[in-house]
Formats: structure tokens, C-alpha cells, sequence
């Protein structure tokens, strides 16, 4: 009796390690996209998750010009990255992907992933906002910050989606205290990137963590825009950025830093990770040059 309590108690001391231990599955799914610098910022996204030490990932592409057959098992992994922007899933993976953000499954939406699937309206449920891919005032309403800080839901036609010139641009926090932008300065400056602005869509249980301002002068909307989202979609947890259009885009500490995360937090809903050293100031950029 003795050697078996002895053996049980030891094999409770030991559990709490083997949890510690456990990572988290993530899964990038790519195979198109608009921007061909796609398998790139792949490996790159890949590459600043595994960095962190708390992530196995896996990637999931389709071939170039179909997507028949294209079946990934999402209900396998904790959260899933969209570096996606192409033809329609197969029906059945349409289905599967609902289901499985529905009952708490995690998803991150990347830059073009947002221009994806602009008639799945279950999809642009899932990310709040998008733009091209068809949307217009059906698809939901502008959604941005006005003049004296508010959100404003604009109504008026047009079509979804547009951005100037790409430049570096501030990013200012609006929400101080959730788990992805705790600890983060208030403002941040991020490396050149297109700003995308004139995003529309349902914008349901969206909240907007960051915004920042499309200047006129750049071609921009004249308005602070979305630049980190969280949804609510079910169970699901979602984090959305438009950001990270090409690899100097991501090599943006700031950018790594909300992807990581973001990603953690739409796995858990809790960030565990500090805000690096090297974070982006008001007024510097800061970069990690991929390798």
C-alpha cells in the first residue's frame, strides 16, 4: 500500500510538467493570394510563432489554381492563420471551418485574408471586416473612428476596401487592457505597410483594440481605421490585422508581436508573452530582418 501511494503521489507532482509542456497546434493555410510574396511571409509568420517557444505549426496549401480536395482536419489544432486569399473552399471545408470556429476553435486573419470570400457570409461573419472580394453596402456597414474617438458605423454605399500609398504609419492603441495590447505604448510606430481603410462589413461582437489614421496626403481616407480587431464568432475567439502586406511589413517588431500575440490569445483567450525590448516607439520603428 505504501509503494502505491508512494507511485501515485509521484505521478501527481509529475502532471503539472507534462502540462507546462504541452504547446499549442497552429495551423497557417496558404496556397493563394494576391500578394506573391505569400510562401515568404509563411515561413516568416512560421518561423515568429515557433520563436516563442509555445507553438508547433503546421502549414496547409492548396494548389495554385484549385482547391479541390483541400481538407485540412481543423478541429486538430488550437488556432488557425489565414495567409489565405483565392478561389473558394470545397463546400464540406466551408462547413468544417464554421464549425470549428464556432465551438471555440481560434483564428487569426492576415492582411489579404480579408479580401477573401467576399460572398460567404459566415466567413466575413468570423472577421468583422473586409474589403474588395465584391463588398459593398450589403456586406455591412464602414466601421471606423470619428473625431471625438468614437466608432462610427457609416452606412452610406460604396464599395469595401482601399488603401494609398505604402508608408510607415502610427499605430494608436485603444484599448489598453486587453490581453494583446496590455503593456503595449500608446502609440507605435509600424514599418511600411499598405493601410488598408474603407473596410466594411456585419462588424458583430468586433471590438477594435488599434487604429490607425489614413492620411489624406498618402491617398488614405482621412480617417483612423481598424488595425487590430477581436470577434467573437460562437465559442470562437478571432483576432484580425490588415496589416503585414510584404516580408518588410512583417519584419516590424510590432507586427510580430501582435501576431504572436494574437494568435496565443485567440488559442486560450490569455497572453502569457511580454512585450519585447525591441518594441516599436511613438516616433521609431524597430525591425527584425527575416532570415
Amino acid at each position: 500500500m505504501r509503494m502505491f501511494c508512494t507511485f501515485v503521489c509521484l505521478l501527481a507532482l509529475a502532471a503539472p510538467s507534462f502540462a507546462a509542456d504541452a504547446k499549442l497546434k497552429a495551423l497557417i493555410v496558404d496556397g493563394q493570394n494576391n500578394h506573391g510574396v505569400w510562401p515568404k511571409t509563411t515561413q516568416m509568420m512560421k518561423a515568429d510563432l515557433i520563436e516563442t517557444g509555445l507553438f508547433t505549426v503546421d502549414v496547409a496549401t492548396t494548389e495554385p489554381k484549385s482547391t479541390e480536395g483541400f481538407a485540412p482536419q481543423f478541429k486538430d489544432y488550437d488556432v488557425v492563420i489565414s495567409n489565405y486569399n483565392g478561389q473558394s473552399w470545397p463546400k464540406a471545408t466551408q462547413e468544417a471551418f464554421v464549425e470549428y470556429v464556432k465551438n471555440g476553435g481560434g483564428f487569426v486573419v492576415i492582411h489579404a485574408a480579408d479580401n477573401a470570400f467576399g460572398n460567404w457570409e459566415q466567413y466575413n461573419r468570423m472577421i468583422g471586416l473586409g474589403g474588395w472580394g465584391g463588398r459593398n453596402e450589403k456586406s455591412g456597414p464602414y466601421v471606423y473612428y470619428g473625431q471625438e474617438g468614437e466608432v462610427v458605423r457609416n452606412t452610406d454605399p460604396g464599395s469595401g476596401g482601399h488603401h494609398g500609398a505604402q508608408h510607415p504609419f502610427q499605430i494608436v492603441v485603444r484599448d489598453a487592457e486587453h490581453p494583446i495590447t496590455k503593456g503595449m505604448p500608446k502609440a507605435w510606430m509600424h514599418s511600411q505597410d499598405e493601410l488598408y481603410d474603407l473596410l466594411r462589413g456585419p462588424g458583430e461582437n468586433m471590438h477594435i483594440l488599434a487604429t490607425a489614421y489614413a492620411e489624406p496626403g498618402k491617398g488614405g481616407s482621412g480617417r483612423h481605421e481598424p488595425m487590430l480587431m477581436t470577434i467573437q464568432y460562437g465559442d470562437g475567439r478571432v483576432f484580425h490585422t490588415p496589416m503585414g502586406h510584404a516580408e518588410y511589413s512583417m519584419e516590424c517588431v510590432g507586427f510580430i508581436t501582435t501576431l504572436c500575440r494574437g494568435a496565443e490569445w485567440a488559442a486560450t483567450g490569455a497572453v502569457t508573452q511580454p512585450i519585447p525590448d525591441d518594441f516599436p516607439t511613438a516616433t521609431e520603428e524597430s525591425k527584425r530582418m527575416a532570415k
